[in-house]
């Protein structure tokens, strides 16, 4: 039921303006793929020439090692789901789901048997007769779904799907569909901007800026392993320290920065002399109220401090400047620093990590 997609070296220009740049890589068979960056960075620009509303300017996508140039939309093994979903509201949900197979041919008996099998699937048993109208928005984004699998594809293509829902909605969807991936075992490809669906669905992730793939990797390693500083500062917050390493050895070194000189990890390709930048997750770094023995020490006065529900960010400007946050868990035990407090932001060297700026622009 699935396939593999491979995107061989493929580049999109318009014009002189180029979407995507050099990108190279596989999406395996039955993956739960996902493409995330910010707008205008060109994963949708992927999905469509997956899709095959265009074909590449150089490179070639290949889909089950079959090379998809001048295959049609309607003859490639791909369904797509757009991000208002399309549904036809004048249609019952079961006729909603068959549409595709009206198209080619199938008999109205089937075509509603077959709804029915993927009403169940998503689970919706009851909603076959009822009307777009009638459904939550959650609903409707399981229509499209069942709708976009009754053709049986062997690549799912997603473009933002959720963004329309609310926060706890697009919480539960992300779910639901990691599920209905797992139970088809489709090729899933899904588009998104925002992190926190790409970490919590995705067997593996694809960071995208400036139409470059900057970092693949399963959700794990591009949280805690970023390959640049575009990947650490996307993905997650960051205290950040600009600056110069003034010492190398074995993938940890010294960051000489305006605000202090610090031990950290160096990223790829980082050596003596480089220009680079400190990155510090706030949920590594510590407000106390003396430095600590062994770890790197900033001098704060904490300026805001902001609850968030299961976590608490504790925001903190530097003597010399810059702003600072460190994020604390939201338990009986926490001490939460009071507005002014004098303390010092402290974290270890291994908490730390020296990067590059990102790779490649567009030209």
């Amino acid at each position: 039921m699935s396939e593999d997609v491979q995107l061989d070296k493929v580049s999109m220009d318009f014009g002189s303006f180029r979407a995507v740049d050099n990108v190279d890589v596989t999406i395996r068979a039955g993956e739960f793929f996902s493409f995330l960056g910010p707008s205008g960075c060109g994963k949708t620009t992927i999905l469509r020439m997956v899709s095959g509303f265009i074909d590449p300017t150089q490179g070639a996508v290949r889909i089950g090692g079959r090379d998809m140039r001048g295959i049609r939309p309607n003859q490639r093994p791909t369904a797509l789901i757009f991000q208002n979903l399309a549904l036809f509201p004048l249609m019952p949900v079961w006729e909603n789901i068959a549409f595709g197979l009206e198209v080619r041919g199938m008999d109205p008996a089937k075509r509603r048997t077959r709804a029915e099998e993927l009403l169940r699937l998503v689970d919706l048993p009851a909603a076959a007769d009822k009307t777009v109208g009638q459904l939550s928005g959650g609903q409707r984004q399981r229509v499209a779904v069942a709708r976009a699998l009754a053709v049986e594809p062997k690549v799912m293509l997603l473009d933002e799907p959720l963004s329309a829902l609310d926060l706890k909605l697009r919480q539960h969807m992300r779910s639901e569909l990691r599920s209905i991936q797992k139970r088809t075992n489709v090729t899933f490809i899904y588009i998104t901007h925002d992190q926190g669906e790409a970490l919590a669905m995705s067997d593996r992730v694809g960071i995208m800026s400036h139409g470059v793939l900057q970092q693949v990797g399963v959700p794990q390693e591009i949280y805690n392993h970023p390959a640049n500083g575009f990947v650490a500062s996307f993905v997650g917050e960051n205290n950040v320290f600009p600056g110069r390493v003034i010492s190398a050895s074995s993938g940890a070194g010294r960051i000489e920065t305006a605000f202090g000189t610090f031990n950290a990890r160096l990223g790829p390709g980082i050596d003596q002399g480089a220009l680079a930048k400190l990155y510090v997750r706030p949920e590594h770094s510590m407000l106390q109220p003396n430095a600590v023995d062994g770890m790197n020490a900033l001098p704060v006065e904490v300026t805001e401090v902001a609850f968030e529900g299961n976590f608490i960010n504790v925001h903190a400007r530097g003597e010399l400047g810059g702003a600072y946050m460190a994020q604390l868990r939201n338990n009986p035990r926490a001490t939460v620093p009071s507005i002014g407090a004098q303390l010092r932001l402290n974290f270890a060297g291994d908490d730390g990590v020296v990067l590059a700026d990102e790779v490649g622009a567009r030209h």
